[in-house]
């Protein structure tokens, strides 16, 4: 959508078409903004060194890229640099060179000289929940954190969707609470929905006891649930994603776990583990993840099914 053209050629007013543009703007993701233009950056530099046109772009060009950050990016990184690529020369009312046959054929080459396989984090399970929850330390720093911890597993929560959170959000019933998230990754048109968290068995892993200390203790009555602390004292702004991604890998390293290849993620594969090693059915951990998809699902669940239902467990080695 070319609104430079369009507004040259008609007789629409500066304040619509800076209407148009700014909601064109939020039509993906903050997150997805953020990496297309971090992209799009480091190509606009990649052609300036090289003396050709970034926009429009030749085709030989984008392909040329490509082969070069093959070197160094994964293909599902590729991918992104292309995307945003394409995305920058539709904005500008621009053919994107990314459908030509020679950039298809040189992404095909890469695909399949170092393949497509992506390693997830790994996954923090029940056993390592209850081992991280008891080294955590006292004080504030210590009942946030279990909070934190204990919500994002049992909600199988992504980070953006823990620090958004806000005291209304939360509905305290006898069988344990209930998170309304206004807007997450697949909910970009911010339609929300509702996850129940049940009370725990234990006390030491329960997430609806973990919030209620949290917020009493901190004397959080509204605004965001997860804030930063400075010396102990509450913060008003909420917690940021690298702050919560801090909290897990300082958590787990406290209980003695490596934790070279765990992030924030960790919290959300590892409920969907556990719960499939457990025998919860498929499409009840996809309802409390809210995965609509079971083929991106799968992939968060591939070591806990390694071991069950397997056919060589099954011939009497």
């Amino acid at each position: 959508m070319n609104l430079e053209h369009i507004k040259q050629n008609t007789e629409l007013s500066d304040e619509l078409v800076d209407r148009a543009r700014h909601f064109a703007s939020r039509s993906k993701a903050n997150s997805t903004i953020r990496a297309y233009g971090s992209a799009w950056t480091a190509f606009v530099s990649w052609c300036r060194a090289r003396g050709v046109e970034p926009l429009p772009a030749a085709a030989e060009s984008v392909a040329l890229y490509g082969a070069d950050r093959a070197s160094d990016s994964k293909p599902s990184t590729l991918n992104r640099y292309l995307a945003a690529i394409a995305s920058a020369h539709r904005l500008a009312g621009q053919a994107s060179p990314i459908g030509d046959e020679m950039v298809r054929a040189v992404m095909a080459g890469i695909r399949r000289t170092v393949g497509t396989a992506q390693r997830g984090k790994d996954p923090l399970l029940i056993g390592h929940m209850r081992a991280i929850v008891e080294t955590l330390p006292e004080g504030r720093v210590g009942l946030r954190d279990r909070a934190l911890l204990l919500l994002g597993f049992a909600g199988a929560f992504r980070r953006s969707e823990l620090v958004a959170l806000d005291v209304e959000d939360l509905r305290f019933r006898d069988e344990g609470m209930v998170v309304f998230l206004r807007r997450s990754k697949t909910d970009q048109e911010g339609r929300g929905r509702e996850v129940a968290i049940p009370c725990g068995v234990r006390e030491s892993t329960c997430p609806v006891q973990a919030m209620r200390r949290w917020l009493e203790h901190a004397g959080i009555s509204s605004g965001p649930v997860f804030r930063g602390l400075t010396r102990g004292k509450v913060a008003e702004d909420r917690l940021s994603t690298q702050g919560l991604a801090n909290a897990v890998k300082r958590a787990a390293a406290s209980a003695g776990l490596d934790v070279e290849n765990i992030s924030a993620h960790s919290l959300r594969a590892g409920f969907a583990t556990t719960a499939i090693m457990a025998g919860v059915p498929e499409h009840l951990v996809m309802r409390q993840t809210g995965h609509k998809s079971t083929t991106v699902f799968r992939r968060y669940v591939r070591d806990g099914s390694l071991f069950r239902d397997n056919a060589a467990a099954m011939v009497g080695l």
